[in-house]
């Protein structure tokens, strides 16, 4: 325990000086009788009380005043309390297959829906980032606690033509979450969550190397598939032809990412829970040391005991200690 203004426990110094005024009070006691009254008659003035009863009230509030002088001095208390300074980025795919319609209204929109229920229940004090990918990764929103900003940044997304770069994407979704820290070599909490229909047809990584480099940032990824095996999407051509291209949903690598990270795997997007995200990351978010003021309660008690002893004297004395 500390306190802010330690000097003032010097007052401490009249709790001694009163139990030594008591004591000598206490030992004259008889002596004083005896200077009114017969010596056939202390029996009735000096009555014969066991001593937890003779000392109790005085000890209450002596208790009482000890917690009163030590308020004087502002005490403060450590705790530790659950540190909120995790972090999570939602990587998210936007290459040209995320424009297929098989997971109501696209693709995309499916996943910017499920990371919006993400981002309504991020806790205070959280950050998230937003990392889209086609065939290139790029950092769309910084780590942030402005929810607006986030649903802002999700809500223009926009499937591209080209196409999937899924470990480039996780890769910096790692590096995004590992640049967030307080004290030097000190990193958050932190997890990814990657939104993306599979198979990788672009990127200079690979998902071994994007799942190596989670693993070794002790940054899990969840994996939400979007998608079913049946689906299409719309090319416009010269001559204003169409053309239907299919685009399987591709869920190996996403499995393969989330389970070597250490991660969950949804298998569609609809079986995406935020809250278990959250959980878990809050298991790891572990605790850190607060230092809280506590002279409230140092006089809170002070009063109490006083009262208690003042109480208790009253009651078998007739008189205070």
């Amino acid at each position: 325990m500390r306190f802010e203004a330690p000097e003032l426990l010097v007052f401490l110094l009249v709790v001694p000086a009163v139990v030594v005024l008591a004591v000598w009070l206490e030992r004259h006691r008889a002596e004083r009788a005896t200077a009114w009254a017969p010596a056939g008659l202390l029996a009735n003035m000096v009555p014969r009380l066991s001593g937890w009863k003779r000392f109790l009230p005085l000890g209450l509030l002596l208790a009482g005043l000890t917690l009163l002088l030590v308020g004087f001095a502002r005490p403060q208390a450590t705790l530790h309390v659950k540190r909120q300074d995790a972090t999570v980025v939602v990587v998210l795919d936007v290459s040209g297959s995320m424009a297929a319609k098989d997971a109501p209204p696209t693709r995309l929109g499916a996943a910017v829906a499920a990371a919006d229920r993400l981002v309504d229940k991020l806790p205070k004090g959280y950050r998230m980032a937003v990392v889209t990918f086609s065939d290139h990764a790029a950092v769309v929103q910084a780590p942030t606690d402005d929810k607006n900003a986030i649903k802002a940044v999700l809500a223009k997304a926009r499937a591209q033509v080209q196409g999937t770069a899924i470990a480039d994407g996780v890769a910096r979704g790692v590096a995004v979450a590992k640049s967030v820290g307080g004290r030097v070599g000190e990193h958050h909490p932190a997890v990814v969550v990657l939104f993306s229909d599979g198979g990788q047809t672009a990127g200079s990584v690979t998902p071994q190397q994007a799942t190596q480099a989670a693993r070794k940032a002790h940054i899990p990824v969840s994996a939400v598939s979007v998608g079913t095996p049946d689906g299409v999407v719309e090319q416009k051509l010269r001559g204003g032809y169409t053309e239907q291209i299919q685009v399987p949903v591709q869920p190996a690598t996403l499995q393969q990412i989330a389970t070597g990270t250490g991660g969950r795997f949804y298998a569609h997007v609809l079986d995406f829970n935020p809250d278990a995200t959250y959980q878990e990351l809050g298991s790891r978010v572990g605790k850190q040391p607060k230092r809280v003021e506590v002279t409230a309660a140092a006089a809170a008690g002070g009063l109490v005991f006083m009262l208690a002893g003042g109480l208790l004297s009253g009651l078998w004395f007739r008189r205070m200690p």
